[in-house]
Order: structure tokens, then sequence, then C-alpha cells
């Protein structure tokens, strides 16, 4: 595209600097023309005007004119001479006089029939030698005389030719310079784009991160900010859609591994049962331990369940109730925590109405109460309390179990990740409940934190913002 620009652009200027040069020519040769016709007649009028004055006398002394006209041109063929100009004089349509640089055999057709009315014409001779020819008849009673002046115009022919020559050689000179200029300038015009396709394909060739500098506020720098935002938008957008695919990646792998587990043990103690001889109290520890594992990979087909359920665009908001949200998990979760000598305690000083959905708010607190259980040693308290913070609702659940490493603390979130592998797969964890809470925080845009010391326990602390939620 530069190309066609920089030609297109050469072309037009090209012809308009020769455009000009030529009518500035022309004005030129018109101006030294008509300079050269004022001084033709000038001297025409003169000559003639003093010929007429030597006919007079010589008619007046008796003298035949037409004998004596040699005499009576000498003078001033002599004057014309060195300047090259020619004189010519006529009688009833016949030369009776032609100086030597008058050239009659370029002028076969006259002197002109100028029908006594004492007019001069003035033309140009275009022969061997380019002339301005000045032709009047005289006065009566001497009307059948006429003076004929040519005024060589070779000189002002060839200085206008050598001007002009000049000129298109300094046209020429200037087309180089400006063909230079041009060039350059189109190149400065165009680094913008070069530096678009470059960055473009690099980021065709996977290289994201390619950006072009901005200069200036013109169209170009606007199409480089642009470029540049668009090219952020595209690297935010890969780095998502890679961070999407290794936690897709991440989740297959993980998932198969929890699979692997129960399944090798549930097929190891069926094999064993069927081939080996054993006592009734033996087979009985196989099938409640068949039975547990059963229970694990149920535990974690519910899971899955209510992540898939949570990926579902539909549902349906409403206001909830703090206070029903609480017995609701206390009647499910006391039973579990009686198991382990747990103490549950749920505190509220008023009610509160949080907007969202209600079964996914239970599942939410369910799980983080059932990871306290997880956690905390018999004869030790869970406690789990709601009140109003600025505009927000917040809801804890706090244990005195063994706690976390802040390190751990960056992980807990990710689906099948356990902070103490051999104590979930005895509790029966999949390790799905953050990752599934994380979820329902972010459908319910709240947030969810975690305050954790190893041996000390964990807060887990639950804002629902004003824009959601309010108290009664």
């Amino acid at each position: 595209m530069k190309k066609k620009i920089f030609f297109v652009a050469l072309v037009l200027f090209t012809i308009f600097l020769n455009s000009m040069l030529l009518i500035v020519s022309v004005v030129i040769l018109k101006d030294k023309l008509s300079a050269a016709r004022d001084k033709c007649l000038a001297e025409h009028y003169v000559i003639a005007s003093s010929l007429i004055g030597d006919i007079q006398a010589l008619e007046h002394r008796g003298n035949d004119v037409r004998e004596n006209m040699d005499s009576l041109m000498r003078v001033y063929s002599r004057y014309l001479q060195g300047q090259g100009n020619g004189l010519a004089v006529s009688f009833s349509g016949e030369w009776i006089y032609t100086s030597p640089a008058f050239a009659p055999e370029e002028n076969m057709a006259f002197p002109p029939d100028t029908s006594y009315r004492q007019e001069r014409l003035v033309y140009m001779e275009s022969g061997s030698r380019p002339a301005l020819c000045v032709y009047g008849s005289f006065p009566a009673p001497w009307q059948d005389y006429g003076l004929m002046y040519t005024g060589d115009l070779s000189d002002i022919i060839l200085s206008w030719r050598q001007t002009k020559n000049i000129f298109f050689l300094l046209g020429s000179f200037v087309m180089l310079i400006m063909s230079f200029f041009l060039l350059k300038f189109l190149n400065v015009i165009f680094r913008p784009l070069r530096q678009i396709s470059s960055a473009s394909t690099k980021i065709a060739n996977g290289n994201y991160g390619s950006r072009i500098p901005v200069y200036g506020k013109d169209e170009i720098a606007s199409v480089a900010y642009n470029f540049n935002l668009m090219a952020g938008q595209v690297e935010n957008q890969i780095k998502q859609l890679e961070e999407a695919a290794e936690q897709k990646q991440q989740f297959i792998d993980n998932f198969s591994h929890e699979l692997r587990i129960p399944l090798t043990a549930i097929y190891g103690y069926a094999e064993y049962i069927q081939k080996a001889f054993m006592s009734e109290e033996e087979r009985y520890e196989c099938t409640r331990f068949i039975m547990s594992e059963c229970d694990r990979l149920q535990n974690m087909a519910y899971q899955l369940l209510d992540m898939a359920l949570l990926n579902s665009d539909e549902r349906k908001d409403s206001d909830c109730s703090v206070k029903e949200l609480f017995m609701r998990s206390e009647k499910t979760m006391h039973v579990r925590a009686a198991k382990k000598e747990i103490k549950l305690t749920y505190s509220l000083p008023q009610n509160y109405i949080i907007r969202g959905n209600m079964e996914q708010l239970l599942i939410l607190i369910n799980n983080l109460v059932d990871n306290a259980i997880k956690a905390s040693r018999a004869e030790e308290e869970i406690r789990i309390w709601a009140y109003q913070e600025s505009s927000d609702i917040v809801v804890k659940v706090e244990d005195h179990g063994i706690g976390m490493e802040k390190e751990q603390l960056t992980h807990i979130k990710e689906a099948f990740y356990r902070v103490d592998k051999a104590r979930s797969r005895a509790a029966g964890g999949a390790g799905l409940g953050l990752a599934i809470c994380e979820k329902i925080i972010r459908i319910h845009h709240a947030d969810m934190s975690f305050i954790s010391e190893p041996g000390e326990g964990t807060i887990v602390k639950l804002s629902f913002p004003d824009c959601l939620s309010h108290h009664i």
C-alpha cells in the first residue's frame, strides 16, 4: 500500500509541478513577446513618421521618391542591421525596397492590402528565423506606400528556451528531493502500521504479550492504542482459557485418582471374599469396608452433582432467613457432630435476610460445618454465628481443630485438594466441599475468607453485601 501511495503521490506531484512550470514558461514567453511587440510597434511608428517626412521633402524638391528610396532607407537599415531587424517599403503592392535582413521569399503574400485604413498589422513569421512583423500603410496622399518592419525573435526564443530548460531541470531536481522526503514521510506514517502488522504476526504465532508503542494523538495513534487494548484482551482471554483448561485437566486427573483408590480397594476386598477362606468376622469387616468405600463414592457423586447444578444458569433467588438456614443446618449436622462428641453452637442476635437461593446457602453452611467437624477433635466446640458489619451480613464458622498452614490456605478452594489426605479419606471426604462453597459464594456475589493457624483452629468468614441482604 505504501508503494501505491508513493507512486500515486509522485505522479500527481509531477503533473502538478510540470503544469505549473509550463504555465510559468508560457507566461514568461507571452511577456517577452508582448515587450518585443511594443518595441516593434514603437520603432515602426518612429521610422514610418520619419520616412514620411523624408518623402515629403523629396517631392518638394521635385525628386522621384521611388528612385531615391534606397538612399532614404540606407540610414534606417544601417541602424537596424546590428539588431538583426529588417525593413521593406512597398508601393502599389510591390516591394520597392528591402533591407539585407529582410527575407522577401518568406513574405510572398505581402504587402497586404490595407484599403487605405492606415492600420498596422502585427504577426509572427515562423520561417528559418522567427520574426515579429509589423506592416502599415502611409496616410494620404502617400497611401500607396507601406512600411514593413521585422523584428528578430531568435534571441528571445533562445533565451526563453534556456529559461524553460532551467525551470524543468530545477523541477526535476525538486522532484528528486520531494521523492526522497515523500518516501521518508511515508516511512514515518506507515511505521505504526508496520508495527501493527509485526505485532499481529507475533500474536498469530502465539506471542500474546506483543505490544506496539503509541505516539501522538492522531488516528494512527488511536489505532495503535485500540490494537494494544485488543491484544491485552486477547492475552487475558487466552490466559483464562489456559487456566480453565489447566483446571479442567487437574480436575480430571484428581477425579481419576480419587476414583481409582476406592475402586481398587473395593475390587481387592471383593476378590479376597471370593477366593479366600475367612471367618464370618473377617467377611463382615471386608463387607463393611466395601460399603464404606461405596458410601464415599456416593458422597463424591452427590458433590459432583451439586457442582453441576451450580454451573446451571437456572437459579431462583428469594429472601432467605438466616434463622431458618441455621435451624435446617443444625438438624442436618448435629447427628454427624454427635458421633465425634463435638458440640455445635448456632447463635443469632437477630434474624437477617439474605437475598439468594436457600438450598445453595444450606449446602454452603453444611460443607463448612462438615469440614470443621472433620478438623476437630472429640469434645471440642464448633461455633456458627451471624452479625452485621457495616453494610454487610457476616456469617462465621469457627473451630478449634488442627488448623492449616499459610501455603495450604492458597489451595483449599481447589477441587480434590485435601489438607490432610489420610484423615480426609478416612472421614469419607473427596476434597470437593470448598470448591462447591467457592462457586456458591461467586453466584451470590459474596466473599469467603479464612483465618487459620496450625493447632489453633480455623475461622471461615462469609460476607454478603448489602445490595443482596438486609435484616429484620
